[in-house]
């Protein structure tokens, strides 16, 4: 006698499995909305130097901790804000409680090109404005498990 129960060839993922598609998924929707690019193209400077400008809108500080906050050794962070500062978007001045130590804080034109580059940089996806209202709901409340790692500022 001929079985003709047909059997399930399907396999239900493994946990392992699910989280690598749900990084892909994430990272493909990340890399895919290329904003870096798009940033760097509407300001019309490198992202390093959008950086600067970003960190820099929370509160002017000496050339040694934008190093640190940049993640970039310190003649390196000077080369940024020479830069910087010949376009106008910054300017340094001497601590009054340490001569040696430079002040770095935005003029107008650099708190303008900060603010726009906010604009751009936390804009969400396309992808993600698709999702409908339930979902997204759902989305949030499952993201919010998720601890914040370091400062919570991108890169």
């Amino acid at each position: 006698m001929t079985d003709t129960m047909t059997t399930d060839t399907t396999e239900t993922p493994t946990r392992d499995q699910e989280l690598r598609l749900v990084w892909d998924r994430l990272r493909t929707m990340v890399y895919n909305d290329n904003r870096r690019a798009e940033v760097s193209e509407a300001i019309g400077l490198s992202f390093v130097k959008i950086k600067a400008l970003r960190r820099l809108l929370v509160r002017p500080m000496p050339m040694r901790d934008l190093a640190a906050e940049l993640v970039m050794d310190k003649p390196y962070a000077t080369q940024i804000v020479d830069a910087l500062e010949e376009r106008g978007l910054v300017l340094r001045t001497v601590d009054a409680r340490d001569r040696r130590c430079r002040i770095v804080s935005l003029t107008a034109s650099g708190l303008e090109a900060a603010r726009r580059a906010e604009d751009i940089l936390n804009r969400p996806p396309d992808a993600l404005a698709e999702i409908p209202d339930h979902d997204l709901t759902e989305l949030t409340r499952i993201l919010s498990r998720i601890p914040v790692i370091g400062d919570g500022e991108p890169s």
